[in-house]
């Protein structure tokens, strides 16, 4: 996986964790070593760890990702052992994933967590939006991820029974519970929660399975588009226009407000790409519900960053700044809504 920009606050000697990590992999490559053990930023949830695993004269670069103390409990989303579930049964659907090499056992002394490959490629949007080197990609690349998001949303997921089936009301209603349990009314939200209770879609005739979290930073790219899908960890059943909706939140523009999918892309580009992979055409009016309550979402998620922050539960600059944007997302739904309001 790329590496972004790396923190030393864990001293890494002082946890045992190489020497921890050599016993995990030895169960994949007998009498393997593990070099350059380092904690990597970038993770808002989870702890990311960037490796080298040295056997037979080969190097093997590697992630493990793990479960941070802080949010061990959390409630909404997978224990990362069924994320890497999920991960390997994602690849063997012919989804880009980067492979899952082991999954932590309570005996490794690791917590909760799983060791993948460290693939190459480039996940920062300012990167991908603004490098020449990306402009080819960039073209191709709305339509990549329809034909991707039309993959997972035909995985076969029996068996696959940790995860939550969700409906579009059922969405909305979980979503208020957690914005009121912030304590902080902000009107803009109350507006767009009755704008949604007020157009709810029908629930899906089938449920699929939902990545949860299709978006920049989730995106794995290189010159040639799409490398890898990450982070798994809010996946779930539900209806699959939600993928579609998220992805054209205008957080994940990064400025680039006329190219709603990504900052990069046309939402005909992705609806293409989907119907071509699937036969389907998305429903525009379904997937623009999705992208409003997306937004919303976004700013409650934010909401909680800042609780977080404000808590004392994670103090770290990112979860502060991110927690600061939920008054960015009260700007993006009054443009969204104001004209759908009679």
């Amino acid at each position: 996986m790329a590496e972004p920009a790396r923190e030393s606050r864990t001293p890494v000697g002082e946890t045992g964790m190489e020497e921890k990590l050599a016993g995990v992999v030895r169960r994949v490559f007998p009498d393997a070593s593990v070099e350059g053990l380092t904690r990597l930023t970038g993770g808002a949830n989870q702890q990311m760890w960037s490796l080298d695993v040295v056997a037979d004269g080969k190097r093997h670069p590697m992630v493990l990702r793990q479960t941070s103390d802080w949010n061990r409990d959390a409630t909404g989303t997978l224990a990362l052992d069924d994320e890497a579930r999920l991960v390997i049964r994602a690849g063997e659907g012919g989804v880009p994933v980067p492979g899952v090499h082991q999954i932590l056992e309570p005996d490794d002394g690791l917590g909760i967590g799983y060791l993948m490959a460290r693939l190459e490629g480039e996940t920062l949007p300012p990167k991908i939006l603004r490098d020449e080197r990306y402009a080819d990609a960039r073209s191709r690349l709305a339509g990549q991820c329809g034909e991707v998001l039309a993959a997972i949303h035909r995985l076969d997921v029996s068996g696959l029974d940790f995860l939550p089936a969700t409906t579009p009301e059922g969405v909305v209603d979980q979503l208020y519970r957690e914005y009121q349990g912030h304590g902080e009314p902000r009107p803009v939200f109350e507006l767009a929660f009755r704008w949604l209770k007020d157009h709810l879609p029908a629930a899906p005739e089938k449920l699929a399975l939902v990545h949860g979290d299709f978006r920049h930073g989730n995106l794995m790219v290189d010159e040639g588009g799409l490398v890898s899908v990450l982070d798994w960890e809010l996946a779930c059943l539900g209806d699959p226009m939600a993928d579609l909706g998220w992805m054209c939140v205008n957080s994940w523009r990064f400025g680039h407000i006329d190219l709603p999918v990504g900052g990069f892309g046309a939402r005909e580009q992705l609806f293409d790409g989907y119907e071509a992979a699937s036969g389907d055409r998305p429903d525009p009016d379904r997937v623009r519900f999705w992208e409003i309550l997306g937004t919303l979402r976004w700013g409650v998620m934010c909401q909680g960053m800042a609780a977080s922050f404000v808590g004392g539960h994670d103090t770290s600059p990112e979860r502060g700044a991110i927690g600061r944007r939920a008054s960015e997302t009260e700007v993006d739904l009054l443009r969204e809504l104001v004209p759908l309001i009679p």
